[in-house]
């Protein structure tokens, strides 16, 4: 099944989108949006999922041509963002780059931390700061949406609790965040708004390629048209998503519409090329002795998507430009 939210108020207005993207239905009569389908997922999804048959059979005289530009993110706010870091190569090889061991613990401790989640940016809509000076890059990952996880649960039961997958551009602002790290109290600045994908899946719309509580295909990001990497998001992740619930479940629940990010996408497959300007960056300071690849300017453009095998995009393109920000604007 898949799911979409339209700009609407404060959080969006629900509709049920065809598996080739292109129509799509009001959903409203279910569930007023998503957060609401969510909350009563058990009773709502079956009605859900009954006139997304009938929207792929032809049989909503309703249905309207799909727009990605309509779209807000699937969830336009949540009541709970935390994004993980479950590719260790990738912290690996951040720290590396600066000459710091990693330790042990970092293989079976997943990293996390926990987001703004009052405003997510729209699929198509701009990344606006203020300072190029900041170091903007992309961050592009895959996040799931839960129901209600109880605290404790195990990885086997959160994994029962994933409804929903998503990509993420988690925009960070390189040059703001070892300043906020040395200060020993995480994320603040550094972290501006994320974009999601226009359409949340059921993670059945994966078929074979979401086992083991991972999804084995390739994340595609593109920056100014040109291709910047296609890393493979299921083959080097450490840690599966129900590993990742369950460590943000282990001292509190976990609330329906909880969302939980991936982190970077990351292979040792260098080859594959990055999800992010910061690991492309690293690379080149370990070859070149400094990095040659600027962070994004003004004017860019980044787009990120995920295909089937067949070439059929599941989630929708997240495309955005980045543009100045100009108080009052």
């Amino acid at each position: 099944m898949k799911l979409a939210s339209l700009q609407h108020r404060r959080d969006g207005k629900l509709i049920v989108v065809s598996r080739d993207l292109t129509r799509a239905v009001d959903a409203t009569d279910i569930a007023a949006t998503l957060q609401a389908a969510i909350d009563d997922w058990a009773t709502l999804a079956p009605r859900l999922e009954a006139r997304y048959r009938e929207l792929n059979e032809g049989q909503c005289a309703e249905a309207f041509d799909f727009r990605v530009e309509a779209c807000a993110s699937p969830l336009p706010r949540a009541y709970h963002w935390a994004d993980g870091s479950a590719y260790v190569n990738h912290v690996e090889l951040v720290r590396k780059a600066r000459g710091a061991e990693m330790p042990e613990s970092f293989w079976h401790d997943p990293l996390m931390y926990q987001g703004g989640s009052d405003t997510f940016l729209a699929p198509t809509a701009p990344i606006r700061l203020a300072d190029e000076a900041w170091g903007i890059d992309l961050e592009a990952e895959l996040a799931v949406i839960t129901d209600d996880v109880a605290m404790g649960a195990s990885a086997d039961a959160a994994g029962e609790h994933i409804k929903l997958l998503m990509l993420v551009n988690d925009v960070s602002l390189r040059k703001l965040i070892p300043g906020e790290l040395a200060k020993g109290f995480g994320f603040y600045q550094a972290k501006p708004s994320s974009a999601f994908s226009p359409v949340a899946v059921t993670p059945d719309e994966l078929g074979d390629d979401w086992r083991d509580g991972k999804a084995h295909l390739d994340m595609v990001s593109h920056i100014n048209g040109e291709l910047f990497g296609r890393p493979n998001a299921g083959v080097d992740m450490t840690f599966n998503f129900p590993t990742l619930v369950a460590h943000a479940a282990k001292t509190r629940p976990l609330c329906a519409g909880t969302i939980i990010g991936s982190g970077t996408v990351s292979n040792y497959d260098r080859s594959r090329g990055s999800a992010c300007l910061a690991e492309k960056r690293m690379l080149e300071t370990l070859e070149h002795g400094e990095p040659r690849t600027p962070f994004l300017t003004f004017g860019d453009r980044v787009r990120i998507e995920m295909f089937d095998h067949d070439g059929q995009s599941l989630f929708g393109a997240i495309d955005q430009a980045v543009e100045r920000y100009v108080p009052g604007e």
